[in-house]
C-alpha cells in the first residue's frame, strides 16, 4: 500500500512505467527460469544446444544495449519501449509454438533484442519524467520489479502443471497487453535532436572520462549482485545439504526489498551526497560475504538444528547484500544521466548496461574459477574473499572519484512558483 501511495506522487507516465516493469518481470520470470528444462527434457536437446540457445538470448540483449539506448535518444523512448515489448511478445510466442533449432534461435534473438531495446529506454524515460525525485522513482522501480520477480516464478510453476507452452503463451500475452497499454496511455514526447551522428554520440559518451571511470568503478556491484544467482545459493545448499535452501535466499531478498526499499531511499536521499550512499552500499555488499565465509569450510550438517545454524550466516549475508543493493542502486540510476546532455540519456544508460553485462560475465568467471580452485585446494573461503575484495575495491573507487570531484553534483531543486 505504501508503494501505491508513493506511486501516485508521480506523473501518469511514471506510473505506467512502474506497472510496466511489474509486468515485464512477471512475464520474464514466468518463462525464462524454466526454459533450459524445457529445451533439455521436453525437446531432448543436448546440453551444448541448450547453452547455445540461452547464450544467444543473453548475447543479443547484453551486446545491443547501446543500440537500444541510442534508439531511445534518436527515435523517442516511448516508441522504443513499445517496439521492445512487441518483439518480446513475438519471441515468447515462438518459444511456445516452435521446437526446431532455427525457430528457437529466432525466439532467443527476438527476446534478447527486446530487452536491449526497452531496458535502457525505460530508464531514460523514467529519469526524464521523474523530475527532481529520480532516486525515489528508481526505488519504486526496484519494488515493482521485485514484485514481478516474485509473481513470475510462482505463476510459472502453476502453469507448468499444464505444460511449458501454457507458460510461454501466458508470458507472451502479458507482453502483448503491456504493448497495447503503452501505445494507448504512454505520452509521446518531442524528441530533441542529438546534434551529432550516431557514431558521434557514441564517441561523446565513450570519451566522457568521468562517466567511463564511474562505470568501471561499478563493476564490483554487478559482479556481487550476480552472486545472488551463483555463489550464495550454492553456499546455502552446501551449508544445509538441502537443494531448496536456495529458495530461502530469494525469499529473504523479496521480503526485505518490499518492506524496506522505499524507507531506505526516503531516509537517505536528503542526507549526504549520492556518492556517499553508493560507496556505503557497495562496502556493505562486500561485507555481506563475510558471514557465509565463516561456515564455508564446514562439513554438511547431519540433522535439522545444525542445518539451521549453518544456514543463518548465509542468509545473513544474503540480507546484507540485498540491503547494500537497496542503498546504492537508486542513487546509481539517478547519477548516470547527470554525466552528460539530456539528449543522450538513453545512450549513457545503454553503455552503462553494456559495461554491466561484461562485468557480470567476467566477474562470474572469476568467482566460478575461485569456487573450483577452492574446492580443489580445500580453500572454501576463496570465492567469498574474492567478492569481499570486489565490494571494497568498488566502494573505494567511488569514494576516490567523489574526492576528485569527478562525480556530478545533485542539481539544485527548482523553487516552487510563488503564489499571488
Amino acid at each position: 500500500m505504501n508503494a501505491l501511495r508513493e506511486m501516485r506522487r508521480f506523473p501518469l507516465a511514471v506510473q505506467l512505467l512502474l506497472v510496466n516493469q511489474l509486468g515485464v518481470n512477471t512475464g520474464f520470470y514466468l518463462l525464462v527460469p524454466y526454459l533450459a528444462v524445457h529445451l533439455g527434457e521436453d525437446l531432448g536437446m543436448s546440453a551444448a544446444l541448450v547453452g547455445i540457445v540461452l547464450g544467444v538470448r543473453n548475447l543479443s540483449q547484453q551486446g545491443l544495449f547501446l543500440i537500444g539506448g541510442s534508439a531511445a535518444d534518436r527515435l523517442g523512448a516511448r516508441g522504443v519501449i513499445i517496439a521492445g515489448c512487441a518483439l518480446r511478445t513475438l519471441g515468447f510466442a515462438l518459444f511456445a509454438l516452435g521446437d526446431s533449432l532455427a525457430v528457437l534461435l529466432a525466439a532467443s534473438v527476438l527476446s534478447g533484442l527486446a530487452g536491449a531495446l526497452f531496458n535502457p529506454a525505460v530508464r531514460a524515460y523514467l529519469a526524464t519524467e521523474a523530475g527532481a525525485d529520480k532516486a525515489g522513482a528508481f526505488a519504486l522501480f526496484n519494488v515493482f520489479a521485485t514484485t514481478g520477480a516474485l509473481i513470475g516464478p510462482l505463476l510459472g510453476s502453476a502453469l507448468l502443471l499444464v505444460d511449458f507452452r501454457a507458460s510461454a503463451l501466458t508470458a507472451a500475452a502479458i507482453f502483448a497487453v503491456l504493448t497495447l497499454a503503452q501505445a494507448l496511455v504512454l505520452p509521446a514526447r518531442e524528441v530533441a535532436p542529438t546534434g551529432s551522428s550516431l557514431l558521434g554520440d557514441w564517441r561523446e559518451v565513450v570519451s566522457n572520462k568521468r562517466f567511463v571511470a564511474f562505470a568501471l568503478a561499478m563493476v564490483g556491484m554487478f559482479t556481487m549482485e550476480n552472486q545472488l544467482y551463483l555463489l550464495i545459493p550454492d553456499g546455502a545448499r552446501r551449508a544445509t545439504g538441502w537443494d531448496g535452501a536456495a529458495g530461502l535466499v530469494f525469499l529473504v531478498g523479496t521480503v526485505t526489498n518490499l518492506s524496506l526499499q522505499l524507507r531506505i531511499t526516503r531516509a537517505l536521499k536528503s542526507r549526504g551526497s549520492r556518492a556517499r550512499w553508493i560507496s556505503g552500499g557497495l562496502a556493505l555488499m562486500g561485507l555481506a560475504f563475510l558471514p557465509p565465509m565463516t561456515v564455508a569450510a564446514l562439513a554438511t550438517p547431519d540433522g535439522l538444528l545444525p542445518a539451521i545454524l549453518l544456514a543463518l550466516p548465509v542468509l545473513a549475508g544474503a540480507l546484507l547484500l540485498y540491503l547494500g543493493v537497496m542503498i546504492a542502486q537508486p542513487f546509481v540510476m539517478e547519477l548516470v544521466p547527470d554525466f552528460g546532455r539530456g539528449e543522450l540519456t538513453g545512450t549513457y544508460f545503454g553503455l552503462f548496461y553494456v559495461v554491466s553485462g561484461i562485468a557480470a560475465a567476467g566477474g562470474n568467471a572469476v568467482v566460478g574459477w575461485a569456487m573450483d580452485a577452492g574446492a580443489r585446494t580445500g580453500s572454501a573461503w576463496l570465492p567469498w574473499a574474492c567478492c569481499l575484495a570486489f565490494g571494497l575495491l568498488s566502494a573505494a573507487a567511488v569514494a576516490w572519484l567523489h574526492r576528485l570531484r569527478s562525480l556530478p553534483a545533485r542539481p539544485a531543486p527548482v523553487p516552487a512558483p510563488v503564489q499571488a
